[in-house]
């Protein structure tokens, strides 16, 4: 039975490599997957899942007006699984569509991406991944600054000192964001 999954972690957890990882297992195996991201990441290119370590892939870009059940439901061929990255730039709407291809179309979708932003608060992908998720799985990293488990993103100007206001999206990799534990997050050793 197909199940909607949501996994998530700080930056730096491994969202991205996991999802081509996962990827790689299904089409090893001569099954299909269809990879979704976010049109919002542009860090590498719209329209792929890039992780940190150079691997990449294609993907379809999800837009505001995207219906991902649509685009899926009219497939040819069997899909075997869905994999979606940074979810969390994701509307409600999307999250629904998510739960409509498990429901109905009985193919499991695996989500990816940050619980909480730069002033921890949910996104909206995120929030309606976890109300209607059916598996719920935290990724780990460390701390940038100490050994702890990171659960938060720390935003940093280009002087790397933290930022606690703002626009809640603003795309970035190290050079925008720390993945740090509640502790650093409070008092950056900066």
């Amino acid at each position: 039975m197909a199940q909607l999954y949501f996994r998530y972690g700080a930056m730096n957890s491994g969202k991205s490599i996991e999802i081509l990882k996962v990827a790689h297992n299904y089409e090893e195996q001569n099954k299909s997957v269809l990879i979704f991201t976010s049109a919002v990441d542009n860090r590498d290119e719209v329209g792929y899942v890039s992780s940190r370590v150079g691997m990449r892939s294609e993907a379809t870009p999800i837009y505001e007006d995207t219906n991902v059940y649509a685009i899926v439901k009219r497939h040819p061929g069997k899909i075997s699984c869905v994999l979606v990255d940074e979810v969390q730039f994701l509307h409600k709407k999307h999250i629904m569509q998510f739960t409509q291809i498990v429901d109905e179309l009985n193919i499991p979708v695996m989500g990816f991406g940050l619980k909480n932003d730069f002033r921890n608060e949910l996104f909206e992908g995120s929030q309606y991944m976890l109300l209607y998720a059916d598996k719920i799985e935290e990724m780990k990293t460390i701390c940038w600054f100490c050994e702890r488990k990171a659960t938060m993103n720390m935003r940093v100007d280009e002087q790397g000192k933290s930022i606690y206001s703002g626009e809640q999206i603003q795309i970035g990799g190290n050079d925008s964001y720390y993945p740090v534990c509640r502790k650093c997050y409070k008092n950056p050793p900066l």
